[in-house]
């Protein structure tokens, strides 16, 4: 399928967060209301990558869906953007940002502290692990689902919001209508029923971005949300793409014959969000692979716009100035 640099067709004004100052307090700015045209030079940086993306569908033995967006010009890279693809740990960030507007909207205390009971879901994580007097906050809970993908820290947390129900509210809220949880973390009699959790390249592209942002929430929330959003996730294939010192949020989701991941990358004066999106993968290692080189290929591209000048001279420190 061919894939497209294009401009978005819906325009929104947002503020996207860029910068630590100190103990990681982040520096809002402000982004374009609408797609900017790019120079030839920019233009065909971008059409390489859409070239790149194009042959990794080619070879992958299994089928891929791709969004990517530049938040300083709005243009778009997609392949398959609005198909539906089964998500794995990749909806948990929905259930995260659930925890902070609630904390907010209906005083949610994420720092109560609560006692996981047993018995636990297994299938990855640390609470199964641990015994029946272990203590810890909704905060502590959101953390080991975002860093190791804890997934009875996650079903604890999904039903402290309320359930799915809550959840997809709220995604229905910010237009992120085509993303839904559909049942809890390790129930294998909902997924055989076909209750399979859900989203888009789009869409888990565009909820990186929403987390990315706090949209919704106070400076203070949004702040505390970014700094659990963003703890390195544990075996994630995009994040190997990265610099180890690159700030961002990132989080894979695995099934059998599915590998994904959604991220948002804080490339400073050049941030994007993406979602790699993986099914029918005759091997799930391929599919890591091709998340691990997209997500390479989209740092490299963005990080030689954003240090570049206009001319397309790249100024870092190594530069000799001939």
């Amino acid at each position: 399928m061919e894939t497209t640099v294009r401009r978005p067709a819906s325009l929104f004004v947002a503020v996207v967060l860029a910068g630590l100052l100190g103990a990681g307090v982040a520096k809002a700015a402000e982004i374009p209301s609408g797609p900017a045209e790019l120079p030839p030079k920019p233009a065909e940086l971008l059409s390489k990558l859409r070239a790149q993306v194009q042959a990794l569908d080619a070879r992958l033995d299994g089928v891929l869906g791709v969004y990517v967006e530049d938040h300083a010009s709005r243009a778009v890279i997609e392949l398959r953007p609005d198909e539906p693809f089964p998500t794995a740990s990749s909806i948990k960030p929905a259930v995260l940002y659930e925890l902070y507007r609630q904390a907010e909207e209906d005083g949610l205390d994420v720092s109560e502290v609560t006692r996981p009971p047993l018995p636990r879901v297994s299938g990855g994580g640390v609470l199964q692990d641990l015994g029946d007097r272990v203590s810890l906050t909704w905060r502590d809970l959101g953390v080991l689902m975002m860093r190791w993908s804890d997934n009875e820290a996650t079903n604890l947390l999904i039903r402290r919001v309320g359930g799915r129900d809550a959840v997809n509210r709220r995604l229905d809220a910010i237009s992120l209508d085509r993303t839904r949880l559909r049942r809890e973390m390790m129930d294998l009699a909902a997924a055989r029923r076909g209750d399979e959790n859900v989203s888009t390249p789009r869409e888990l592209a565009q909820l990186a971005g929403i987390l990315a942002r706090g949209e919704g929430l106070s400076p203070a929330g949004a702040k505390d949300l970014l700094a659990v959003a963003t703890v390195v996730a544990d075996g994630s294939p995009f994040r190997r793409g990265l610099p180890e010192s690159v700030r961002a949020i990132s989080k894979p989701g695995s099934l059998e014959g599915v590998r994904c991941e959604m991220a948002w990358v804080d490339v400073p004066g050049r941030p994007y969000t993406a979602a790699i999106m993986t099914a029918y993968l005759r091997h799930e290692a391929d599919g890591e692979a091709a998340i691990e080189e997209l997500s390479a290929a989209i740092y490299s591209t963005f990080d030689r716009l954003a240090r570049s000048s206009e001319y397309g001279r790249i100024v870092s420190e190594r530069d000799t100035g001939k």
